[in-house]
């Protein structure tokens, strides 16, 4: 008997329901193989711009006007620019750059937008009001014209352009979080630890938040994606990153001029938006199934 009740004990021990969550969500996201493949292209990006600039050891704004517009070869991987800059070294360095400012624009936004969705959705009435009014003012301008005018009044800098994309991925994550703090704050645990005299700081931050992260997390993955394609246009009209350096969008610009005698230089910065953007838009869907708590296992 005594065995019998050490097993079960064991058991109990043994089952972490944590853990059972992690793998349920594994067990629904490796179903979808097109998501698989996105996260392991946003995988490569990541690894790439980590390590890539220390394997890459030409410079990427070094010239050599004597080789320029020189097609993909064994010497140049993916040719040379109109300066007879390399473009593959180029490439390299400019994933970390395009990945930052996909990642800290979201972030800014992300934080910035998180905060008040929840406080609009937790305390609701005119706070509610006033602060969905300013999303819905904020939302009435198509993101890339609201970027353009930030950027426009700041100036144009790859620190600017990251304020103008952050601030206009605010509206998006407020209302996101707002709709799921509706939910969960007429959750009866919600009105017990109000009853028990729990501060409202306490109860949003340790009991309304982790119950709307799974729509942030989704909502970030994604919002990176149209990060990346915004700083890329905001670069190619001149207004993002400045010559001469390694960013995708300002190298399209810098080719168009040379798309007849020389695609290369539009095409393989083209591409690597491409595959970015579209890795992190599947990789995003992928997570919103997986994280899903109706999706069937």
């Amino acid at each position: 008997m005594s065995e019998q009740t050490a097993g079960a004990s064991a058991g109990e021990r043994a089952y972490n329901p944590r853990l059972e969550l992690y793998k349920g969500f594994w067990k629904r996201f490796k179903k979808n193989k097109s998501a698989l493949v996105g996260g392991i292209v946003v995988l490569f990006f990541i690894l790439v711009a980590i390590f890539g600039p220390m394997l890459v050891s030409t410079d990427p704004n070094a010239t050599d006007i004597a080789n320029k517009l020189q097609p993909p070869s064994a010497e140049h991987w993916f040719g040379t620019d109109n300066y007879g800059r390399d473009i593959f070294a180029r490439i390299i360095h400019g994933t970390g750059l395009t990945l930052i400012v996909g990642f800290v624009s979201v972030m800014i936004g992300g934080i910035i937008g998180v905060l008040f969705g929840i406080i609009a959705g937790y305390y609701g009435g005119k706070i509610d009001t006033v602060i969905m009014r300013l999303m819905d003012v904020l939302l009435a301008f198509p993101g890339i014209l609201l970027a353009l005018a930030i950027v426009s009044v700041l100036g144009g800098s790859i620190q600017n352009m990251i304020i103008a994309i952050g601030i206009f991925s605010v509206p998006a994550f407020a209302r996101i979080v707002r709709g799921s703090t509706l939910s969960v704050r007429k959750l009866e645990y919600i009105d017990a630890m109000r009853a028990l005299g729990a501060s409202d700081f306490r109860i949003i931050f340790k009991h309304v938040l982790p119950n709307v992260l799974s729509p942030i997390i989704v909502q970030a993955t994604l919002r990176i994606a149209t990060a990346v394609l915004t700083a890329a246009g905001l670069s190619f009209l001149g207004l993002g990153a400045q010559p001469p350096t390694p960013e995708w969008g300002a190298m399209l610009s810098a080719g168009r001029s040379y798309m007849a005698e020389s695609p290369h230089m539009i095409l393989i910065p083209g591409i690597a938006i491409v595959l970015v953007v579209l890795a992190f838009n599947i990789f995003g869907d992928g997570l919103r199934d997986a994280l899903d708590p109706k999706a069937n296992k």
